[in-house]
């Protein structure tokens, strides 16, 4: 239990923020997986990845089928979870450190490689509005991967309370052992909920599955291995034991709002940071992968559960991101976000309640990095409607490498077919809202890089954590 006079704090901060009409605000908890497109979740088509707690988030509450993640890796995207901004104007627009690729033909911007304390978090803004909260899982928003550098940009300094941090495993980690860390982070979240059953928090439960090196216990793996399917490209037997393990861990989460009585006021998420990695699965059926913006490094899962509010059963196919989880949880607690604050998203609690997907114009990416995932090198895309267009900085920039590319995502989901050639004028206008969107957020550009050299193959500057 807190002590008496922190109770007696929060409960006068909950009295000043929240309305009447809205005695008990919700819960949230939001579960966040890593490196998980849509494939290897049941809900979404694939009968090969058995998920069922994770499928009754879509029975009993909200499916999205064009959730994007804000970025096609990871530390961007988690930025973007805490702050409400796109990646281009937090500056944080690779994974934490980046390779620096020195003979390519574009030299990568000086970005901002860890999230600054001044920046102000979603945790930040939930704490002061009374809530408990805690991160059980994944950080990778300081300039350190692990302790002790890690420490002075650690999600304890950005709001959480209650922290555990953990990493994805090594290559030679032992799968029968919690390799990802996801029972350890599954008990610390049950006590979590226990403690504070009478009082708003918000829990945020970042995994480092299914995040490479791929691992499970054997069992596991040679039960999927046995099944029908498991020799397709998209059917991973190891991604599909991993699958199996978090299911099971949002299976307990469930039933532990169950058994206390919160189930109808906890606003439960599950979400994905970018798509699979391709060496792990094909992410059938979009195109490409994790570091490319085509809609497999970017198109992930979004289930939202809330009963009683949100109505069970409802599919939605209108485009949200990252950005948007922010003005939605601060909305929904009774006190908006500030009207000076700087945010990129948009709140989704109307849409939640049944009504309109709020307007926008577009969804913009911003990626000027090369990956050793990645194709075509640094880019940027837009959705605006059913239209995509993704520009390759390298024919930007210098005029060489891939033209852009427009896809007709109702038509063409799987972008097989590329329309830019016979529909110029379209081209152009996207390419003029993605410049736009560049000078908006001050966003950083590759320039010509003075040491490019097309006889060295891409080498990574350093090792890859992300």
């Amino acid at each position: 239990m807190r002590p008496l006079l922190s109770c007696l704090s929060a409960l006068v901060a909950l009295s000043c923020v929240v309305p009447p009409m809205l005695a008990a605000p919700p819960n949230f908890i939001f579960i966040f997986a890593d490196d998980l497109g849509t494939p290897p979740v049941g809900a979404y088509g694939n009968p090969f990845y058995q998920t069922p707690h994770i499928d009754t988030l879509a029975r009993d509450g909200m499916t999205f089928t064009a959730a994007y993640a804000a970025c096609p890796v990871c530390s961007p995207t988690r930025a973007a979870l805490m702050t409400g901004q796109y990646p281009a104007r937090t500056r944080i627009t690779d994974f934490i450190p980046g390779n620096a690729f020195a003979s390519e033909r574009l030299r990568q911007p000086e970005w901002q490689k860890f999230l600054p304390l001044s920046a102000t978090t979603i945790a930040e803004e939930l704490a002061a509005r009374g809530y408990a909260t805690a991160l059980f899982g994944k950080w990778h928003l300081a300039r350190a991967y692990t302790g002790p550098e890690s420490i002075a940009e650690g999600p304890d300094r950005q709001g959480f309370q209650e922290v555990f941090i953990t990493h994805k495993p090594k290559a030679n980690a032992d799968p029968e052992c919690d390799a990802h860390g996801v029972e350890s982070t599954t008990a610390r979240a049950l006590e979590f909920i226990e403690r504070h059953r009478a009082w708003p928090f918000f829990l945020y439960l970042p995994h480092n599955t299914i995040h490479a090196p791929v691992m499970a216990p054997r069992a596991l793996v040679e039960k999927h291995r046995a099944r029908p399917g498991s020799d397709r490209p998209e059917n991973s037997p190891v991604i599909a034991a991993m699958m199996e393990q978090l299911d099971a861990s949002v299976g307990r989460i469930l039933a532990k709002l169950e058994a206390l009585g919160l189930r109808e006021n906890t606003l439960v998420i599950f979400y994905g940071d970018n798509g699979g990695l391709l060496k792990d699965a094909a992410q059938a059926p979009h195109r490409g992968g994790k570091a490319q913006l085509h809609e497999g490094g970017i198109r992930v899962p979004l289930l939202i559960r809330w009963p009683g509010v949100i109505a069970a059963g409802r599919v939605s196919d209108a485009p949200v991101t990252t950005v948007d989880f922010f003005p939605t949880l601060l909305e929904l607690t009774g006190q908006p976000a500030a009207p000076d604050a700087v945010i990129d998203g948009l709140s989704l609690v109307g849409h939640l309640r049944g009504g309109p997907a709020p307007a926008r114009p577009a969804i913009f990416w911003h990626y000027p990095h090369y990956h050793s995932a990645g194709d075509g090198g640094p880019a940027g895309a837009v959705r605006a409607g059913d239209w995509k267009l993704v520009e390759y900085y390298e024919h930007t920039v210098t005029k060489t490498g891939r033209a852009p590319e427009l896809y007709n995502l109702r038509d063409d989901p799987a972008e097989t077919r590329n329309l830019a050639a016979s529909d110029p004028a379209r081209v152009a206008n996207l390419l003029s809202m993605l410049a736009a969107h560049r000078a908006t957020t001050h966003a950083q550009m590759p320039t010509p890089n003075p040491a490019y050299d097309p006889k060295k193959n891409r080498q990574a500057g350093g090792k890859s954590v992300d």
